[in-house]
């Protein structure tokens, strides 16, 4: 079991690449690379997982992440299963040598070097503010030679100047993955997606990553900065959120469909992570961009 560790999509003589990828789901296994990479989702919907953030993704939005940091978007159950959903995207790939540090000390390129230094936690850049990047991402699709490094130049640009983002990896994150743990760590989010909707014990999740439940827990602390039942609060309460805004599912309903035993506990956990009891933000969100 080896997945994909450190992805090298950048051809030698080459300073960058751009992929329109049109899949039945997104690759699911959990990967870094050396490279910056510009991502997003044109169709399709799941979750997102950036260094230790955990959050839900769908169409529009704009994610720019920096080298080394391990990422994965896992598309929703349904996609694995019904071949007739598709996923779409584009993605970019740059090296961090693409434009240089002298350059980057300059007065004209301090938005960038901005950009760039919090990419390495992962930006988000949300639908209404995206639409922009992506036209330009779209518009590279269809250009080569010198024409495409121009356009990557204004992508770049115009992520310097979003003022409104969120960065998603905590900032005391650090990606100390080794093959192996990168082999575990993907085994454990694809098993936790699959089953997620139901009671998953700590037993059945370390027999996954092949290792006794102390050990497993202590290693999964350490790489995912965070407790493995924090983990799976964060992908049900994800999870619910989409069935409250997106089905009109009722609070009970969206409790036990993303995998809570008690309404108690679905309440306690929705607050801590969202802010919000979940009736309070399905008056809040309804019918917007979450």
């Amino acid at each position: 079991m080896k997945p994909p560790l450190r992805k090298t999509p950048i051809a030698e003589n080459k300073s960058f690449e751009i992929y329109h990828l049109v899949e039945p789901y997104f690759d699911p296994d959990w990967h870094f690379h050396p490279e910056y990479q510009i991502f997003t989702v044109l169709k399709g919907e799941g979750t997102r997982f950036v260094g230790d953030h955990v959050g839900p993704f769908k169409e529009g939005e704009v994610v720019f992440t920096g080298p080394n940091l391990p990422h994965l978007w896992r598309s929703d159950p349904e996609y694995f299963d019904q071949p007739e959903l598709k996923s779409e995207g584009i993605v970019i790939y740059f090296h961090d040598t693409f434009l240089s540090e002298s350059f980057l000390n300059k007065q004209e390129a301090v938005l960038l070097k901005q950009v760039f230094q919090k990419a390495s936690r992962g930006i988000r850049i949300e639908k209404e503010k995206a639409s922009t990047i992506i036209s330009k991402m779209l518009v590279l699709l269809g250009l080569k030679d010198f024409d495409a490094i121009l356009a990557l130049l204004e992508i770049l640009n115009q992520l310097a100047h979003v003022n409104e983002y969120q960065l998603l990896s905590s900032a005391g994150y650090i990606n100390n993955l080794k093959e192996t743990d990168s082999a575990r760590m993907s085994a454990v989010h694809a098993y936790v997606m699959k089953n997620f909707t139901r009671k998953i014990s700590l037993e059945e999740v370390s027999e996954v990553a092949n290792m006794t439940p102390s050990a497993f827990s202590r290693h999964f602390k350490r790489h995912a900065n965070k407790t493995f039942s924090n983990f799976l609060s964060q992908i049900r309460i994800g999870y619910a959120c989409k069935l409250i805004l997106e089905k009109d599912f009722s609070i009970s309903q969206a409790c036990f469909e993303s995998g809570f035993q008690t309404l108690s506990n679905f309440n306690r956990q929705f607050k801590e992570i969202t802010g919000y009891n979940p009736m309070k933000y399905k008056r809040m969100y309804s019918g917007h961009q979450y």
